[in-house]
């Protein structure tokens, strides 16, 4: 690698540490910061310790907010009687962009993975169980990821939950809208022809 000064080499390699940015997406980054006029490169600092310093997780669902509740646990025109428990915050977005649910969400912050040492105790459960038990929901949708940690976690709500009197749901996995059957992994088919449904 060429020499660089050092501020330019270390902003590179701290760009480099972020999901999904290699070395030239992160020189391409440096270099525009480099360029930027100063107020621009201020800003960009700036909105960077006010992610750190100014946002907490939601007292009700754990969702990242600028407040004591988010904006969809203040939102009135929601639905109480249908929580969606996420693994991360960011799988809120996602179902948002949808626009076919209204109801409430609860954030799990993870899910089980015994091989990385993540049992139930480091998830964010006990809001969830206290939620459900003060009788106003009536379904619980896990929408946890289709990987082996997601299932374990489906499983694992769905027998903490049912003896709560909530009826607990899967999202439906299968063949993506707009791909053809030749490319579908075999799991992939047997959960579309499980969550099949009449038309």
């Amino acid at each position: 690698m060429p020499e660089l000064a050092e501020p330019l080499a270390r902003l590179i390699a701290e760009f480099k540490r972020l999901p999904g940015i290699g070395q030239k997406s992160a020189q391409r980054m440096a270099f525009y910061v480099l360029r930027a006029q100063r107020d621009d490169a201020e800003r960009l600092s700036q909105a960077i310790l006010d992610v750190k310093d100014k946002l907490g997780l939601c007292g009700r669902c754990n969702n990242i907010t600028d407040g004591e509740l988010c904006s969809y646990c203040t939102d009135p025109n929601r639905d109480d009687r249908v929580i969606c428990v996420v693994e991360e915050p960011h799988n809120i977005i996602g179902i948002e962009t949808a626009r076919n649910f209204n109801g409430r969400y609860h954030v799990l912050h993870g899910a089980l993975s015994p091989l990385r040492g993540l049992g139930p105790e480091s998830l964010k459960l006990k809001g969830l169980v206290e939620r459900i038990g003060q009788g106003e929901a009536q379904e619980v949708i896990v929408a946890t990821n289709p990987t082996v940690e997601g299932e374990a976690t489906a499983v694992y709500l769905a027998r903490l939950l049912k003896p709560l009197g909530v009826r607990v749901t899967r999202i439906a996995m299968g063949i993506p809208v707009g791909s053809d059957l030749e490319f579908a992994d075999e799991v992939t088919l047997s959960k579309a022809m499980e969550g099949r449904r009449e038309m």
